[in-house]
């Protein structure tokens, strides 16, 4: 098998244009949230958006809106504190064993747009010389981006928030694909004193309540459906957050509310793995004024939390007020989770534990049974392939991932995919990735691994090897790969090593 460290760059990515940038300037600010004041000061990016020809197609049941918000870092023991996400659970589908490609944010993402495995973008970092957006444009995966072709079939699109890590407001314009960007870089995960690329212009914002960067987006994406509602024509909407990533940002109206609810420990807090790889081997126990950190972190973050859970209300309001909710995907998920203090690991990620790697995924929408749960197997690579279906514009054969579409609508399809790829390269340790982390917080070597129903398989680049069955051991705290490794989930991690497109990932991910 490959070494991870040894992939070939993808091949499918010499032909490919760098740039062909789309935009319609578009309404922003109309929502009651907080007053909409006017930023600080404005300034002309280098690039202007350039109008798209489409054709003109009915928003309606053939071609029905779709709401993503993505949230950053957002971890699975964050849904119990989020109403407004239980209230999309009680009303849609919850996909309860949904995985990420990558638990690092430049990879998952650029996994997210294209529907590919890292193996296919060649994104596998946050900088360097193989991550961040300079590799993302360096195979052309802009134009894989599953908004290309929605745009090209009659969709008007948006993109708000984060997009790659390494993208630069001042210096980069609109990506293909988008009529509306309104685009941060780096100073976006501060919440406030950032800078927006909004349609070419180069936005400053201060730091007033009303600048909080979520909530600034749930405006946009408000007057963006409201607007775009209004002419008939069928919308994809992103909004990508910064929060609740480090450094644990709240809104002035939520800071200090959740003071002193417990982090919720599970069996693996502060606990060591038997028969752990080396790179976790060693770890002492956390020390009391990590515990405390952690208590504080968490605090932080169930309050930025509620500011995405008012985008998720402001969102779900303007689609219903536009009375087009019945033919609107509202769809909720993450980039990657989070451990704090599992394994005795303070706050990070980057490992294929499921604290890292398990994110949220739910949907509401036309079709949607209310109320129920899914268990099938999804991953992140999904993601695009089924807003191409679901929006009737087809499939790309090319997109590693499978539609969820018919699992979205209640099916339980008995030839579904039996496992999920995760693949991750040790990180370069450039200065400003702002995911960059030690061996307290987690610095595994490079590894490929495969996640199924009950198992957990993980091969480092030196060798070593995971084995969890999380059927028995759901915490991950039992490697038993020294007494064996279930002979089908090295073939199969094999299998999708080497996958290339929807037919070949897909069989791959049933080998026997």
């Amino acid at each position: 098998m490959p070494s991870p460290t040894r992939r070939a760059a993808p091949a499918r990515r010499s032909s490919l244009l760098r740039r062909a940038a789309a935009l319609l300037i578009a309404a922003v600010c109309a929502v009651p949230l907080a007053a909409c004041t006017a930023p600080a000061t404005t300034t002309t990016a280098s690039e202007s958006p350039t109008p798209v020809a489409r054709p003109h197609v009915p928003a309606g049941p053939q071609h029905p809106n779709i709401v993503f918000v993505l949230a950053d870092d957002y971890a699975m023991n964050l849904v119990q504190h989020m109403p407004e996400l239980q209230r999309m659970q009680a009303a849609g589908r919850t996909m309860s064993r949904h995985y990420v490609v990558d638990s690092l944010c430049c990879p998952s993402r650029s996994s997210i747009f294209t529907g590919r495995y890292p193996h296919d973008t060649g994104v596998y970092t946050n900088a360097g010389t193989d991550g961040g957006i300079d590799a993302f444009h360096r195979y052309g995966d802009q134009q894989h981006c599953f908004a290309v072709p929605m745009q090209k079939a009659g969709y008007r699109t948006a993109f708000m928030g984060k997009y790659l890590n390494g993208y630069v407001p001042q210096k980069m314009g609109p990506e293909p694909g988008w009529d509306e960007w309104d685009v941060g870089g780096g100073g976006g995960y501060a919440e406030f004193g950032y800078t927006l690329n909004e349609n070419g212009r180069i936005v400053h914002y201060g730091h007033r309540p009303s600048d909080y960067m979520v909530d600034v987006l749930s405006r946009k994406a408000a007057g963006f459906i409201r607007t775009t509602a209004a002419t008939r024509q069928p919308f994809l909407l992103e909004v990508a957050t910064y929060a609740p990533h480090d450094p644990y940002v709240p809104p002035p109206r939520y800071a200090g509310t959740m003071k002193d609810v417990p982090y919720p420990r599970t069996a693996a807090w502060d606990a060591t793995v038997r028969n752990a790889p080396s790179w976790l081997k060693g770890h002492v126990p956390l020390r009391p004024a990590e515990k405390a950190l952690i208590a504080k972190d968490w605090e932080r973050r169930l309050e930025a939390d509620l500011a995405i859970d008012d985008l998720l209300k402001n969102v779900r309001r303007a689609v219903a007020d536009a009375g087009v909710a019945n033919d609107t995907y509202v769809v909720f998920s993450s980039d990657n989770g989070l451990h704090m203090g599992e394994y005795r690991l303070t706050p990070g990620k980057e490992t294929a534990f499921d604290t890292d790697v398990h994110v949220p995924l739910v949907v509401t929408g036309p079709g949607v049974p209310a109320g129920t749960t899914s268990d099938a197997l999804t991953s992140s690579i999904d993601l695009g392939p089924t807003f191409l279906d679901v929006s009737g514009v087809g499939t790309d054969p090319e997109a590693d991932g499978t539609s969820l579409k018919a699992v979205w609508h209640g099916a339980d399809p008995a030839d579904w995919q039996e496992g999920v790829l995760v693949e991750h390269h040790h990180r370069q340790g450039v200065p400003s990735d702002p995911d960059l982390q030690n061996a307290r917080s987690a610095d595994p070597p490079a590894y490929e691994a495969v996640r199924t129903k009950d198992a957990m398989y993980v091969r480092y680049a030196d060798g070593e090897q995971e084995y969890y069955d999380t059927a028995a051991d759901p915490d991950e705290l039992v490697n038993l790969a020294p007494k064996g490794v279930p002979p089908r989930l090295p073939r199969m991690l094999a299998a999708l090593e080497r996958c290339h497109g929807v037919a070949s990932c897909q069989s791959a991910a049933r080998t026997p």
